[in-house]
């Protein structure tokens, strides 16, 4: 029995964070409305972004193409932006099966944030104005949340943030039926703080975000195994060990993605070096000994399922289980070789 990189409490965390207060967002509004409805925030307009160290006061994204979104669509045309930016060839039209809910006439933002899983991508979220910005600047286009009417009455919409000047005071957005929108930064702040500074990148497996933390990229990388997307999630354990060669978490992941993925040898390397991080840790060692057993190791595999028992824990049924596998197996017999 192989286990799964995240803990219970780890997933309950992830849920907490990118679905709960998703379901409580709808967003399908059309941007045409927004002249009137930041005429309400005229009076709040004078905040600004702020300045994190080590970035530049102006930006611009490169290469994100725009959709002038449908009627009720803003969820598919701003994922569809960030996808097409990240290397997925898509139209916002196929994206709403997948993320458009008919009966609440909008998209949740769980319902992007599983949808670019299925299509490859990490789905990473992102809080805050020192974020945002420090995205943008090293090139990733961020999907926003913002409420464009009154917390009383929310009138939900995703835009993409693609640049920023704060000499100008502006942030830059694709939204609605407008490309490149040059948008206040007092007035972007007054509707993005209504989702609580939401954002989410979309990105290749490959590519770190520029404010990366190793457990919410982990969990954002354990997204694609649970869709299936193993070398997805291969690519994305592989970036986070580029950044963190000791990551225990990092090395099961890649273990097991790459155990889906056929990889038998690259799967009996990575547990191994998560043996070495965590030598009295059973689990790595119960992993490695069935894929040693497929392997037709069946020597080395008794002594890393021995070794996963003798550590115990609370698992160790589970390791007893493979050892008695691995122990039921008929040995492998010398066969002589022909001579051809």
């Amino acid at each position: 029995m192989f286990f799964p990189l995240l803990s219970p409490n780890a997933k309950r965390r992830e849920q907490s964070r990118f679905l709960q207060a998703g379901n409580r967002m709808i967003a399908g509004l059309l941007f045409l409305t927004l002249p009137l409805v930041l005429s309400g925030c005229a009076a709040l307009s004078t905040r600004s972004l702020p300045q994190p160290p080590n970035v530049p006061g102006k930006a611009l994204v490169a290469g994100v193409p725009f959709f002038a979104q449908d009627e009720l669509q803003c969820g598919p045309a701003a994922l569809a932006m960030a996808l097409n930016w990240s290397g997925v060839a898509i139209q916002p039209s196929e994206l709403t099966p997948e993320v458009f809910t008919p009966g609440l006439k909008g998209s949740l933002q769980s319902g992007l944030i599983g949808s670019a899983r299925r299509h490859g991508r990490v789905a990473y979220p992102i809080a805050g104005s020192e974020a945002l910005l420090a995205e943008v600047a090293a090139g990733n286009p961020v999907i926003v949340l913002v409420n464009l009417a009154f917390s009383w009455y929310p009138k939900w919409h995703y835009g993409v943030v693609i640049g920023f000047d704060q000499g100008r005071g502006e942030v830059i957005l694709h939204s609605g039926l407008i490309a490149d929108e040059h948008l206040g930064s007092g007035v972007f702040l007054n509707i993005w703080q209504r989702s609580e500074y939401w954002g989410l990148l979309v990105l290749p497996p490959e590519r770190l975000p520029a404010t990366v933390k190793e457990e919410v990229w982990l969990e954002a990388v354990a997204g694609l195994e649970r869709t299936g997307q193993w070398q997805g999630a291969a690519a994305g354990y592989g970036a986070a060990l580029k950044r963190w060669p000791k990551s225990f978490a990092a090395w099961m992941g890649l273990g097991n993605s790459r155990y889906s993925l056929d990889n038998l040898a690259g799967s009996a390397e990575a547990f191994r070096r998560a043996t070495r991080i965590q030598p009295k840790n059973g689990i790595p060692f119960n992993n490695l000994a069935q894929v040693l057993d497929k392997q037709g190791k069946r020597k080395e595999a008794l002594a890393a399922a021995q070794r996963a028992v003798e550590l115990g824990g609370p698992l160790v049924d589970n390791f007893r289980h493979t050892l008695e596998e691995i122990k039921a197996q008929p040995a492998p017999t010398n066969k002589p070789r022909r001579n051809k």
